[in-house]
């Protein structure tokens, strides 16, 4: 006789049958698991999306810890594609100011960057870098150019004289993007210095379409760095002409 008092069923009792597992109807199951047509639960479809979440969880990288073993951050590395030197980094220069340095390189291979990461870096370099430097050269060649200005015409107070009477000229007789582009060098300033001196006659700054062809080659002739810089006789004299063309009662 079973005396185990936990597993003994009364008398008259009858046991109770195991709980038979919940119809699929009543679980929450996404439709894309079912059958269209009965309702009834795809196996085989629920089996396929199973062993892809599984496959892709395995091609997950985990990240090692600070304490994790060196083995552990090497694969880490490995599998995030940084290479084994930071000789290795195949980086494409940027601009010629920007090339491969290799004590950069070191840092960030030290820092566990990827190749694209460390191309990117250099990307940035250039973006960022060049325009400072070209600002910085061209603020420095003005000083320097202003300087020579300065010690052409005898000094800052005579040169403050000279500088507000080329550019009340300059406005009145030139048109906006020549003054502008000749102001901007010793030699472009020395240029309105000469043309004021020497009276060469000024440009009108409204054309009409008659004109507008002639005075646009002049123009271009005026800006040109063989006429304000140069003073190549030959395109002086095709300014002179150009001149004669459009203002033939000056000159």
């Amino acid at each position: 006789m079973d005396t185990n008092l936990l597993t003994t069923t009364p008398e008259g009792a009858t046991p109770e049958a195991p709980a038979a597992p919940a119809p699929a109807e009543s679980l929450q199951i996404p439709e894309k698991f079912r059958d269209p047509e009965t309702g009834e639960l795809r196996v085989d479809l629920l089996l396929k999306s199973y062993l892809e979440m599984e496959r892709r969880m395995s091609a997950m990288v985990e990240l090692p810890g600070p304490d994790a073993p060196m083995e552990a951050k090497q694969r880490f590395r490995k599998r995030m594609g940084v290479p084994d030197r930071p000789e290795d980094y195949p980086v494409e220069p940027p601009s010629e100011l920007i090339q491969s340095d290799p004590e950069v390189n070191r840092i960030l291979h030290e820092a566990g960057f990827t190749p694209e990461q460390v191309q990117l870096v250099y990307n940035l370099a250039a973006e960022q870098m060049i325009p400072a430097i070209s600002a910085m050269g061209e603020e420095f060649e003005a000083e320097r150019q202003l300087e020579r200005l300065v010690e052409h015409f005898g000094g800052p107070e005579k040169w403050r004289e000279v500088a507000a009477a080329l550019a009340k000229w300059g406005r009145k007789n030139l048109p906006e993007e020549v003054f502008e582009a000749l102001s901007s060098t010793f030699e472009g300033v020395l240029a309105i210095h000469r043309m004021m001196s020497e009276g060469e006659p000024g440009m009108l700054k409204e054309t009409t379409a008659a004109t507008a062809e002639n005075e646009a080659e002049l123009r271009r002739l005026m800006a040109d760095p063989r006429y304000w810089r140069d003073r190549d006789p030959a395109v002086v004299k095709k300014v002179t002409e150009g001149f004669q063309r459009l203002f033939p009662g000056e000159g």
